[in-house]
Protein backbone atom coordinates (compact mmCIF):
# COMPACT_ATOMS: atom_id res chain seq x y z
CA UNK A 1 0.00 0.00 0.00
CA UNK A 2 2.61 2.21 0.88
CA UNK A 3 4.33 2.20 -2.99
CA UNK A 4 0.77 2.77 -4.44
CA UNK A 5 0.36 5.67 -2.30
CA UNK A 6 3.61 7.43 -2.66
CA UNK A 7 2.92 5.92 -7.10
CA UNK A 8 -0.28 8.26 -6.83
CA UNK A 9 1.83 11.13 -5.28
CA UNK A 10 4.79 11.45 -7.78
CA UNK A 11 1.96 11.25 -10.18
CA UNK A 12 0.01 13.80 -8.66
CA UNK A 13 3.54 15.83 -8.15
CA UNK A 14 4.40 14.98 -11.84
CA UNK A 15 0.93 16.57 -13.58
CA UNK A 16 1.66 19.38 -11.19
CA UNK A 17 5.11 19.94 -12.45
CA UNK A 18 3.62 19.86 -15.93
CA UNK A 19 1.16 22.19 -15.75
CA UNK A 20 3.54 24.61 -14.41
CA UNK A 21 6.70 24.00 -16.16
CA UNK A 22 4.53 22.34 -19.16
CA UNK A 23 6.70 23.80 -22.32
CA UNK A 24 10.25 25.53 -22.20
CA UNK A 25 9.74 29.05 -23.68
CA UNK A 26 11.25 29.63 -26.89
CA UNK A 27 14.65 30.50 -27.70
CA UNK A 28 16.13 33.83 -27.77
CA UNK A 29 18.14 34.18 -30.90
CA UNK A 30 21.52 35.92 -30.85
CA UNK A 31 20.51 39.06 -32.79
CA UNK A 32 17.56 39.98 -30.03
CA UNK A 33 20.25 39.90 -27.39
CA UNK A 34 22.19 42.55 -28.80
CA UNK A 35 21.66 46.42 -29.04
CA UNK A 36 23.49 49.01 -30.94
CA UNK A 37 23.38 52.11 -30.12
CA UNK A 38 25.68 55.29 -30.12
CA UNK A 39 27.53 55.76 -27.62
CA UNK A 40 27.65 59.64 -27.82
CA UNK A 41 26.24 62.01 -30.02
CA UNK A 42 28.45 62.62 -33.07
CA UNK A 43 31.10 65.39 -32.72
CA UNK A 44 31.53 67.11 -36.16
CA UNK A 45 34.51 68.83 -34.61
CA UNK A 46 36.18 65.45 -34.35
CA UNK A 47 36.47 64.67 -38.00
CA UNK A 48 36.36 68.17 -39.49
CA UNK A 49 40.81 68.15 -39.46
CA UNK A 50 42.10 69.42 -42.91
CA UNK A 51 45.64 67.87 -43.61
CA UNK A 52 46.42 71.11 -45.76
CA UNK A 53 45.31 73.65 -42.82
CA UNK A 54 47.66 72.20 -40.82
CA UNK A 55 50.54 72.51 -43.01
CA UNK A 56 49.84 75.78 -44.68
CA UNK A 57 49.72 77.11 -40.33
CA UNK A 58 52.72 76.03 -39.01
CA UNK A 59 54.81 74.87 -42.01
CA UNK A 60 55.16 78.25 -44.11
Amino acid sequence: MDDATSQQGSEAEAAARRARFGALPEPVRVEEMVEERAASAPDPARTAYNQDEWLVRYCL
